[in-house]
């Protein structure tokens, strides 16, 4: 029995149904398992997992700590939820995503790795031109499709890199 765990995506595809039976996920997952693999997600209700939506305080909570570390541009509103739902319900979060796991770091919530290594150092990015060099201010919320935009001063394309000390 899974009790006390979130399970992201990458749970959802990889483990037995067994292994999950009684997890927390939440609905926009289901979209996503949809699309990326059908035929698991076909097979999802036979998990008996808790289908569960996390509470504007969770998702506040979760998104400061986020924007803090300059995670936020590099998470889709599915992992926000994910991370918002384990601190909820002060639940481990199963994930194979370095952002999620360094954010969980950061903020204390237990979380282990679904069939990858986890992380080894925390790190906190920032969001740089890619021409001219400019730093500017990380996004305040989540992005589906990991567009970060261009410079304001040069034009050229925005990307998250690891923050220098």
């Amino acid at each position: 029995m899974a009790a006390g765990e979130v399970l992201d995506t990458a749970a959802l595809i990889a483990w037995p149904l067994e292994r999950m039976r009684g997890s927390l996920v939440v609905p926009s997952q289901r979209a996503e398992l949809s699309r990326i693999s059908p035929d698991r997600e076909i097979m999802l209700d036979a998990a008996a997992l808790e289908w569960a939506s996390p509470g504007s305080a969770a998702i506040a909570r979760a998104s400061g700590l986020a924007t803090t570390t300059g995670d936020m541009a590099g998470l889709s509103p599915v992992d926000l939820e994910l991370l918002a739902l384990a601190i909820e319900r002060a639940a481990t979060l199963a994930t194979d995503d370095y952002r999620l796991q360094n954010l969980c770091e950061l903020g204390g919530v237990p979380w282990l790795s679904v069939t990858m290594e986890g992380i080894s150092s925390l790190w906190s990015w920032e969001l740089r031109c890619t021409g001219c060099g400019a730093v500017l201010p990380s996004p305040d919320t989540p992005s589906s499709r990991r567009e970060l935009g261009n410079c304001s001063d040069c034009g050229s394309t925005l990307k998250l890199s690891r923050k220098r000390d």
